[in-house]
């Protein structure tokens, strides 16, 4: 058996030898495609290899039983096709300075080999889903050495036998690196002299806050070991000892630079370096791990939403405008956009009127996710931007993590793409090349301000960076593999997400819209912004709460400030949609179809009314009084006696009685 294409297989020559298959049964099998032939035969010493996971149950049981090993066959193929030569175990062992000693070839041959194998063994220990795989459950640390035991002769390593010491040699190596593997008859090596206690105080040397270079860090290290500075752990206030950084013979523990410059520039400890200076937004951007991700194949199905300064200053402040996109992921359109002098929530505001206004006149529903960043956007967490309440799934990215977010990178390459193409004065100071924009020093007593070549007003600003969304709204979508020939926008029209929920005008208006204190009025209008705005029928006023007429009139102005729509709340309970019916002019001289078209809406408006208080009108109630009560039961009309100041009789006030429809309309 051999291991081949990441399989392990067997011949047909074995199987029919080892009295398990014949080799015509074999070829009947493969013609059938009921085993997998890993390699076909043909040619001098070419002879067919079959993947022994193919054959049938019974047959791979047979395997097992006059092939055994067929488990460590697994894992030597693992480990051949996984080994490759350690470059810095190249390096190690071929510098004095970090080796400690001058090695022969031979000898640097042998510990490169044998720090190779070991950075396989553990790499496969560190993969649980190949350990897995080879081990089952558990990693099986006798499998392994007597694997590297069979891979003696081909490798020319010289490892540890038994399973114990080669245990015991991967964790050395893992804890001590490449110094481990070095013969204790070289004697006392330079190498062995750093081992974890020196190490870290290499590394905490490494982290002042001047941010030492390699020699620095040498010359601070060589001071303290010969008692001429003081270092001391900041936590507990502890100071080091000198004498706990000597060798055997009590003398301080020597390291070359070229040493010092090996452990700073280990991957583990440049990393762990990099944590220590920099800046946790920093760090995160330029050595944390990101999310590899795809864009969803239907529109609408994520936006996502970012900011950015325009490349170009403004000629009053000397500052960028603001701008706010929101992009739809899975085409790139850009399908919302607002500007400011400021990044605050008015851009914010802006920006989401902008996308469903567009959403609105395409007729499209409202997207399922939107991602969204958290300095701007909290406040609607419990709210406007809670799942469920306008949107499907919201994601708030993480905070000083700008690239966690789709808009990110999207607005770079509108920049790279579109605008540097366009305009002058798209770049940097510090850009290289096309990307470098000069500016002009100004000699003042600060010696420190520079301005652009040119300045620009906001009204041309805005206006070309609305000319470049176009742009690049209609320009080829990247993959034109997937979509040929198609646009962002086409993209986008083409493959709306079917799931979409409809815009719930009435929700978005209370959270993003303009606010309007106002009242209803004799029951069947309220003024907004000096017009009055209808109840779409009476039987709103059931909604309201007793003894409150008051409401909030919410709407969402258009880009020329107009709307045509207003809904009206107590507190967070929407209570109705508010029409505009209009007003019509009361001279027949001067009347239009719009005036008379207008008079019989409101007529119509009237009509109901009159309908809702017919139908809800109370019914009278007869009552049986006491026959000592003073007032005449049989009387028909109400009297109502009423004094003046003088105590002069007055004859009796008569009202005529009338149901509570005749008096409301009396009231119109």
């Amino acid at each position: 058996m051999e291991y081949y294409g990441n399989k392990l297989c067997i011949s047909a020559h074995e199987l029919e030898s080892g009295g398990i298959m014949t080799q015509a049964y074999c070829r009947q099998l493969a013609s059938r495609n009921r085993i997998s032939i890993a390699r076909p035969g043909g040619g001098k010493g070419n002879y067919a290899l079959i993947a022994v996971d193919s054959l049938p149950t019974s047959y791979r049981a047979k395997v097992e039983e006059v092939f055994p090993g067929g488990d460590e066959v697994r894992v030597s193929g693992w480990i051949l096709s996984n080994y490759e030569t350690d470059p810095a175990a190249v390096t190690f062992f071929n510098d004095r300075s970090l080796a400690g000693i001058n090695l022969t070839d031979k000898k640097k041959k042998e510990y490169i080999v044998n720090a190779s194998v070991l950075n396989c063994c553990i790499k496969l220990y560190e993969r649980a889903r190949d350990s897995k795989k080879l081990f089952g459950e558990t990693y099986n640390w006798d499998m392994m050495a007597r694997t590297i035991e069979t891979l003696r002769r081909e490798l020319g390593h010289t490892l540890p036998a038994s399973t114990l010491r080669f245990r015991k040699k991967v964790n050395e190596y893992r804890h001590e690196g490449y110094a481990c593997l070095i013969s204790g008859k070289f004697g006392n090596q330079s190498a062995r002299k750093v081992d974890h206690k020196t190490e870290q105080l290499i590394l905490g040397l490494a982290i002042q806050g001047n941010q030492p270079y390699a020699k620095q860090v040498y010359d601070m290290y060589s001071a303290f070991v010969c008692g001429e500075l003081e270092v001391f752990d900041p936590e507990t206030g502890e100071l080091f000892n000198p004498d706990d950084f000597t060798d055997k013979k009590g003398d301080p523990k020597t390291l070359s630079e070229a040493t010092i410059i090996y452990y700073l520039n280990k991957p583990k400890n440049k990393l762990l370096i990099e944590h220590k200076l920099r800046t946790w937004t920093s760090f995160m951007h330029e050595q944390a791990p990101h999310v590899h991700r795809h864009a969803p194949e239907f529109s609408l199905s994520k936006v996502s939403f970012d900011d950015r300064d325009l490349p170009r200053k403004l000629k009053d402040t000397k500052l960028r405008p603001k701008a706010y996109y929101a992009y739809d992921v899975a085409s790139q359109c850009v399908i919302g956009v607002a500007y400011n002098r400021n990044k605050n929530v008015d851009i914010v505001v802006d920006c989401f009127r902008s996308m469903f206004r567009l959403l609105d006149r395409q007729g499209w529903g409202s997207p399922a996710q939107v991602e969204v960043e958290n300095h701007l956007m909290s406040q609607w967490k419990e709210s406007f931007l809670k799942a469920g309440v306008m949107f499907p799934f919201v994601r708030f990215c993480a905070p000083q993590n700008s690239q966690e977010k789709y808009a990110e990178p999207m607005n770079g390459a509108k920049k790279r793409s579109i605008e540097h193409r366009n305009h002058l004065g798209v770049g940097r100071f510090y850009g290289k090349g096309k990307w470098r924009i000069e500016s002009k020093k100004i000699s003042d007593e600060l010696n420190d301000t520079y301005e652009d070549k040119e300045y620009y007003s906001w009204e041309q600003l805005i206006a070309e960076d609305t000319a470049d969304v176009k742009e690049w709204n209609n320009a080829l979508h990247p993959n034109q593999k997937k979509y040929k020939g198609m646009s962002r926008w086409d993209v986008l029209v083409a493959n709306l997400n079917p799931t979409l929920q409809p815009i719930s005008k009435a929700v978005l208006a209370k959270y993003i819209g303009e606010k309007v204190e106002t009242s209803i009025r004799r029951n069947s209008y309220c003024r907004v912004d000096y017009k009055d705005w209808w109840l779409s029928k009476t039987s709103v006023l059931e909604q309201l709460t007793p003894n409150n007429v008051n409401v909030e009139a919410y709407y969402i102005p258009d880009d020329n400030g107009k709307y045509s729509e207003v809904y009206i709340y107590q507190g967070d309970r929407y209570i109705d949609t508010l029409e505009d019916v209009g007003t019509f002019n009361t001279a027949d001289a001067e009347q239009t179809e719009k005036d008379k078209e207008v008079f019989q809406a409101q007529q119509k408006k009237i009509a109901a009314f009159r309908k809702y208080i017919n139908d809800n009108a109370i019914g009278h109630v007869g009552i049986i009084k006491d026959t000592s009560s003073s007032i005449d039961e049989e009387d028909e009309e109400l009297e109502i006696e009423t004094k003046v100041a003088n105590d002069e009789q007055q004859p009796p006030i008569i009202l005529p009685v009338m149901d509570a429809g005749q008096r409301a309309v009396m009231d119109i």
